[in-house]
């Protein structure tokens, strides 16, 4: 054990319990159209889910570097700081899943950081380059993703608008597959190193580590914890993604899955920490959009927009309470 973690394990361990909620919250994003065009059976997603959420978290460190490095100021929080921001996420992530909510972990780690900051060192602990990521990743996962999905579903429409209607499923079936991976691969790499950037701070501020490097041991422990919280995934989740915002066959599975995961790819390699969730739900309405506007079920979707605006303002007031309550009693 490295000296000096022995005191860090509780903080440690609500980093990795944020990011298993995680797993159980968001990963479902990845795997919900898969199920409900009956392409892959529950299981089966969920196995392909969980080994590429894992290859996905080990396969890059720039949306860490974001998080643990751009967000806050390290050298003016604590680790009570850090602590708060988990509780905050772990209380919204639960209440998400109770709710078949799919709600924004990223937005709740961030705003949960903001929030427990100021309550530490006030507004100054704020750091703009990284919020400026955090905003431009807004926008990828809003327009990017419903543009992505609408102009792929388009594309698709023109290219085999002569094919056979049981042939475009046939392949299309066998190509929504290899969407999904693409899904899960990607939900990793954003997703996944988020957490691993926390962790990594955890240990900075700690005094385990002389500076923000990420060793390969805490690369494989988040990994490892997302995989879990994947494994034992939130499938009222599902149902709202897959099934309940709109109908899917398997051409339009693939065209949301496909639009969605590029969108994820590009910000993971600008290190940009953006919401899997909002980008494969707007990368479905813009596939859902280009049948008929009716296509999507507006009442669901406001459901999830409201959780989406909700996610932030309360994850930063669970975070600010969290974190001076902590000051009390420490």
């Amino acid at each position: 054990m490295p000296e000096g973690l022995l005191p860090l394990l509780p903080i440690l361990a609500l980093v990795l319990a944020a990011e298993f909620v995680n797993g159980w919250t968001d990963a479902p994003n990845a795997i919900a159209t898969v199920i409900s065009t009956r392409v892959m059976t529950p299981v089966q997603a969920l196995a392909m889910a969980v080994v590429l959420n894992f290859v996905g978290t080990m396969s890059g460190t720039a949306v860490a570097l974001t998080v643990g490095k751009g967000i806050v100021r390290p050298e003016v929080i604590n680790v009570q700081t850090i602590a708060a921001a988990m509780v905050g996420n772990i209380i919204w992530g639960n209440f998400a899943r109770y709710y078949g909510l799919p709600t924004s972990s990223t937005h709740a780690l961030v705003s949960g950081l903001a929030g427990a900051s100021i309550a530490t060192a006030g507004f100054s602990a704020l750091q703009w380059e990284g919020w400026r990521k955090v905003f431009v990743g807004l926008g990828f996962s809003t327009f990017l993703g419903f543009l992505g999905g609408f102009l792929l579903m388009l594309t698709i429409y023109r290219v085999f608008r002569r094919a056979r209607p049981g042939w475009i499923r046939k392949i299309f079936g066998r190509l929504q597959i290899v969407s999904a991976a693409f899904m899960a691969f990607s939900h990793g790499c954003n997703d996944g190193q988020k957490f691993m950037g926390v962790f990594t701070l955890t240990l900075v501020i700690g005094g385990v580590l002389p500076e923000f490097k990420i060793p390969i041991w805490v690369i494989v422990i988040c990994a490892l914890t997302i995989g879990l919280g994947t494994a034992l995934g939130g499938w009222k989740i599902v149902r709202t993604i897959g099934v309940r915002l709109t109908k899917l066959e398997p051409v339009q599975g693939f065209a949301a899955e496909t639009g969605a995961a590029v969108t994820i790819e590009i910000a993971s390699r600008l290190g940009i920490p953006l919401s899997t969730t909002h980008t494969i739900n707007t990368s479905i309405m813009g596939v859902g959009t280009t049948r008929k506007f009716s296509a999507i079920r507006w009442g669901v979707g406001g459901e999830i927009v409201t959780a989406w605006i909700f996610t932030f303002p309360v994850c930063a007031l669970i975070g600010w309470a969290t974190c001076l309550f902590f000051k009390l009693i420490f």
